[in-house]
């Protein structure tokens, strides 16, 4: 079997692997704060303490993921396109 033979159905795997993941799950956790909400800091003792409020996924610990994003971008735009 040629490399690009093989290379195609391991495409398709993952793609569809990875919208069967947007949609049973659309959120991700935040990969700037790891899902905590909030940067961690730590005092002058050296012991970690809660920082700032995390900016990107505004202190949920959840963001959307990026093919859930599209999904939906795609849906809105048919949706205005098609009344």
């Amino acid at each position: 079997m040629t490399l690009i033979a093989l290379a195609i159905p391991c495409l398709m795997i993952v793609t569809l692997g990875y919208s069967a993941l947007c949609a049973a799950s659309p959120f991700g956790t935040c990969r700037k704060c790891h899902g905590f909400g909030f940067a961690t800091t730590t005092d002058r003792k050296g012991q970690p303490k809660r920082g700032k409020s995390c900016r990107r996924c505004r202190a949920t610990g959840k963001r959307i993921r990026a093919g859930r994003w599209l999904f939906n971008r795609a849906q809105r735009i048919y949706r205005e396109g098609t009344h």
